[in-house]
């Protein structure tokens, strides 16, 4: 491995340097983004069922708030229960707002890395070829510096694109299970905001 390094030159060293925290991203975010953390299966009909029972204080809200983001959104929700409908929802849109961009922490630079690392390989090419052409002289090639040369620029672009590859995989990955759990916090949402307001009038409507 270090002689690989060696033979890929001083450009190499920004492609491990990238490699290093995209795994250290992708193995955050794999954690982080676990569906139990984030919309636990059975919250909403423990909060439902504990409004019903006995209505949530100050306290319980803080609890739910720290319990999960789905947790924060039906926290923010349920401290405007006594509003108008529209208030309790604008509540929990913003909530859902904020929780939404928490959930996206990281990914921003997981995708950087994925379009960046190609082309630190592709100056690393560059740079190979720099090596290549200044071996060239007068009274002949040296075989040693057009070897490094080459070493230097196929090496590097064989590692931009290892690391291209799985970032960018991994980003697409968590970026659909982001949107997937706002759509799960936004369905919970609503059938809170059923629970304590009613039906919805359209809803209502069309029940025979």
């Amino acid at each position: 491995m270090f002689a690989i390094i060696q033979a890929a030159g001083w450009p190499i060293w920004p492609l491990l340097l990238t490699s290093i925290i995209a795994v250290a991203l992708i193995i955050e975010r794999s954690v982080t983004l676990r569906e139990v953390k984030i919309v636990p299966p059975t919250l909403l009909e423990q909060v439902t069922s504990v409004y019903a029972r006995q209505g949530l204080t100050a306290d319980i809200l803080d609890k739910l708030a720290k319990d999960s983001p789905l947790g924060e959104v039906l926290a923010a929700g349920m401290r405007n229960e006594k509003s108008p409908r529209h208030v309790m929802k604008e509540a929990i849109e913003e909530a859902g707002r904020a929780t939404a961009h928490n959930l996206e922490r990281f990914l921003t630079t997981l995708g950087t890395i994925a379009t960046a690392a190609p082309l630190l390989g592709l100056f690393g090419t560059v740079v190979g070829m720099i090596e290549i052409f200044g071996s060239q002289a007068p009274g002949g090639t040296n075989p040693q510096q057009l070897a490094h040369g080459i070493s230097i620029a196929l090496y590097n672009t064989a590692a931009g694109i290892a690391i291209s590859i799985p970032s960018l995989i991994f980003y697409r990955h968590f970026k659909n299970k982001v949107d997937g759990f706002v759509v799960q916090m936004e369905q919970a949402a609503s059938k809170l905001i059923d629970i304590v307001h009613g039906e919805r009038e359209g809803y209502q409507a069309s029940k025979p």
